[in-house]
């Protein structure tokens, strides 16, 4: 492998939404900073978002909610398990990162009188923003990036972290997909926002890639982060979604909700009453399905036309554009019938659940010089907008970082450990190849890691990821691609055991069905009212320990708390 050698003040890794936004956020805080972006795929069209987004999730805009407001319906929703503070520096910088996209350039729905047209779907607040014309999303980012002068390197996959005496990162390694020369990046900080780990389970649908979320997402970032001593939290909050069965792509009941669509089961009737993304919320669809009233579908036959054409426009032409395309082929008809819905595998993502990166409410991670943003960041329901704005925190913060910091000396044995690491599949000329391991070890997720969860079936679960690692020490690859699979393979078995072993230590049940444990059914506030953190201890293992609430900012009453085990419809379908 050809050795590639670059210097940079700040590194930002993955080209999505958090990433671009960094970027930005740190040349215009210093343009002097030397500000490297990089990305596997190219970042004109990569990430969660690589298509478009059809709205926010979590838009906090004076008039309709306050930062106050948010804060309280986000710890209710994550049973009380939140760093408030950090979730406050998101709500009180929404609004502000709302009105810079509507300046350059993304669209959002107004009302007649010009104001933001925010919709309810949540169970308490209002808090969703339409965007019509939401797949220019990544077209607008690229403009800011070239605007600032950042420079962009694509096709490079970012596998470690180098870190120096005292554990502060010193620089970034990876390797081209295309060609696989190996990249040693010296730098003073480093931003991950690589996106949700959600490669770890197979889809139903039984396609490898068709995942909910973009496949490309596949912990990667996680994977970093741990390797280089930072703390994780929470991972045993799953990210599990509605989805239309056999599509990779959400049900979207939350979306048509203010439309009039809702959940229902095979009687067409509705059993929850808010579609708003919960581990409760899932927990009930879980139940539904178990109970015999199943299968679940998305109703909007009851629709008037004019209705049912404007969610077709939102649903079709934004995020998804495949999902017309799916319907018509399997003759679906939005006014003829229910559509079938089922449960997505299970992943890692702060977005839709509480899992991740462990940040602060500056975008600090536990090393220093390290940073994150977006969906493998730990702040809860963050979504796309939260990507943005946490994205601009750790941008601002990282380029402060840097200017009181200097570049620190390499290890070269640790640069020789990750190129002989890398460089290994390559000189292979027998083995199971990538495709074959990444198979066998998303399979054992989904056959001892989906929950509900069994401390039989995990223990199990852990020995077999034992037998995959000694399969995956001897994967072969032939070619640059291949590398990036067994890369990938890496980390999603890594993965797949920090979510083992951090469902084995929260021994309750809490978030609904993201951690619903057969053998520990009830929820224990005595003894895990706190996070959990997954960490790489003295002997290079993963363990766990507890951290204690933050102080909430934000006081929740304690019949408040409990609002969202509420959702079941009481009546017909109860």
């Amino acid at each position: 492998m050809k050795r590639i050698d670059l210097e940079y003040d700040l590194v930002v890794i993955g080209g999505g939404t958090g990433g671009p936004m960094a970027a930005v956020k740190a040349k215009e805080q210093n343009p002097k900073l030397r500000v490297l972006l990089v990305d596997k795929a190219n970042v004109k069209r990569s990430g969660a978002i690589s298509m478009g987004m059809d709205g926010l999730n979590n838009a906090v805009i004076p008039g309709h909610a306050t930062a106050e407001q948010y804060v309280k319906e986000i710890t209710i929703a994550n049973d009380g398990i939140v760093d408030q503070e950090a979730v406050m520096a998101y709500a009180a910088n929404s609004f502000d990162m709302i009105q810079e996209l509507d300046k350059w350039g993304v669209k959002f729905e107004k009302d007649e009188t010009g104001d933001y047209s925010v919709r309810k779907v949540h169970h308490l607040g209002s808090y969703v923003l339409p965007m019509p014309e939401g797949h220019n999303m990544k077209r607008v980012l690229y403009r800011q990036l070239k605007r600032t002068r950042v420079e962009v390197t694509n096709r490079v996959v970012c596998t470690r972290l180098l870190t120096g005496a005292n554990g502060e990162i010193t620089g970034v390694m990876g390797f081209d997909c295309r060609a696989a020369d190996f990249y040693v990046i010296r730098c003073k900080a480093a931003i991950i926002a690589t996106g949700a780990a959600g490669r770890m389970g197979l889809p139903s649908s039984g396609y490898l890639m068709g995942t909910y979320e973009n496949p490309t997402n596949c912990g990667d970032g996680h994977a970093m982060a741990y390797h280089a001593g930072a703390a994780l939290a929470n991972l045993e909050c799953y990210q599990i979604n509605p989805l239309i069965k056999d599509y990779n792509g959400p049900a979207c009941a939350y979306v048509t909700g203010p439309f009039g669509g809702y959940t229902a089961n095979a009687a067409g009737e509705r059993f929850i009453e808010c579609d708003y993304w919960s581990g409760q919320m899932m927990m009930e669809f879980y139940r539904e399905l178990q109970s015999g009233n199943g299968p679940v579908f998305l109703k909007l036959d009851h629709l008037a036309e004019e209705t049912i054409s404007e969610i077709e426009v939102i649903l079709h032409t934004n995020e998804r554009p495949s999902r017309g395309r799916f319907h018509e082929q399997r003759g679906n008809n939005y006014r003829k019938e229910m559509i079938e819905m089922h449960i997505s595998e299970i992943g890692f993502c702060s977005g839709h659940s509480a899992s991740g990166i462990w940040i602060n409410a500056q975008g600090e991670t536990s090393v220093p010089g390290l940073y994150s943003a977006g969906d493998c960041a730990s702040v809860p329901h963050n979504y796309m907008l939260g990507a943005f704005v946490y994205g601009k925190i750790c941008g601002v913060n990282a380029a402060a970082y840097c200017a009181e910091n200097t570049l620190n000396e390499l290890d070269e044995l640790q640069v020789k450990a990750e190129h002989d690491r890398i460089e290994a599949p390559l000189l292979r000329t027998e083995g199971p190849t990538p495709f074959q391991v990444e198979y066998k070890t998303r399979r054992l997720v989904n056959d001892y890691l989906q929950p509900p969860k069994v401390t039989r079936k995990y223990q199990i679960g852990l020995r077999r990821m034992d037998e995959v690692r000694a399969d995956a020490a001897n994967m072969v690859a032939t070619n640059a691609h291949e590398l990036m699979r067994a890369m990938e393979t890496h980390s999603i078995i890594d993965c797949a055991e920090m979510a083992a072993r951090a469902s084995l230590f929260r021994t309750e049940s809490r978030w609904g069905l993201y951690h619903y444990s057969v053998d520990h059914p009830e929820r224990d506030d005595a003894n895990w009212f706190c996070h959990t953190l997954l960490y790489k201890n003295a002997q290079g293992q993963m363990a766990m320990k507890k951290k204690e609430i933050e102080p909430y900012i934000v006081p929740i009453d304690e019949k408040e708390m409990d609002a969202y085990q509420r959702l079941r419809v009481v009546g017909e379908a109860a």
